[in-house]
């Protein structure tokens, strides 16, 4: 029983810390295949349950709910990324569904400070000066979610489709800031 404790304990502490290393990668993106090498869903779904529940507006019952819904969050974040891998394996990209997956999940990691940020913000009040800090923020944080994905996905495409494979991208981490800024806590 011990060992198997162990060896539990084992793979797990290995997990984080192949996890952190792929933070580490997000946040100083360069283009590398480490992320892309060894793919696990560990970190985007940890990023994107984190995201969901700090966009979940407040009470269920109310009717005057200030943001989406845990499952509109979670379902909007999966299915993008399910549609953009799709696109780019259509157009011909070299890396695998999971290893899409895996780089775009990862990707959302700005965007969900800036989410914790906004949050922070918003609870020391709101009005122009939260609004523009805010603005700020999410502007910064989509462009850093944009640039580590696309730094890692580009190559991974040939040369003459790589801005049709950046557009769905871009959007993608759009809607994912929209719903961050336009969040209005109860």
């Amino acid at each position: 029983m011990k060992r198997q404790i162990k060896v539990t304990s084992l793979f797990q502490m290995r997990d984080l810390k192949a996890v952190g290393k792929k933070f580490v990668h997000v946040m100083y993106p360069k283009k590398s295949s480490a992320l892309l090498r060894d793919w696990d869903l560990w970190g985007p779904l940890v990023l994107c349950v984190s995201l969901a529940l700090m966009l979940q507006g407040g009470s269920a019952d109310s009717k005057e709910d200030g943001g989406p819904q845990f499952a509109e969050v979670f379902v909007i974040i999966w299915f993008g990324a399910v549609v953009i891998t799709l696109n780019s394996k259509l157009l011909g990209g070299t890396i695998s569904f999971f290893q899409s997956l895996c780089v775009l999940g990862y990707c959302v990691l700005p965007l969900t400070v800036a989410m914790l940020v906004c949050r922070l913000v918003l609870l020391a009040g709101s009005g122009t000066i939260s609004f523009i800090v805010r603005l700020i923020v999410v502007m910064a944080m989509f462009g850093w979610s944009t640039l580590a994905s696309t730094a890692f996905l580009a190559d991974s495409q040939p040369p003459n489709r790589k801005a049709l494979v950046v557009y769905p991208i871009f959007l993608f981490y759009f809607v994912i800031s929209w719903m961050i800024l336009t969040f209005t806590p109860q």
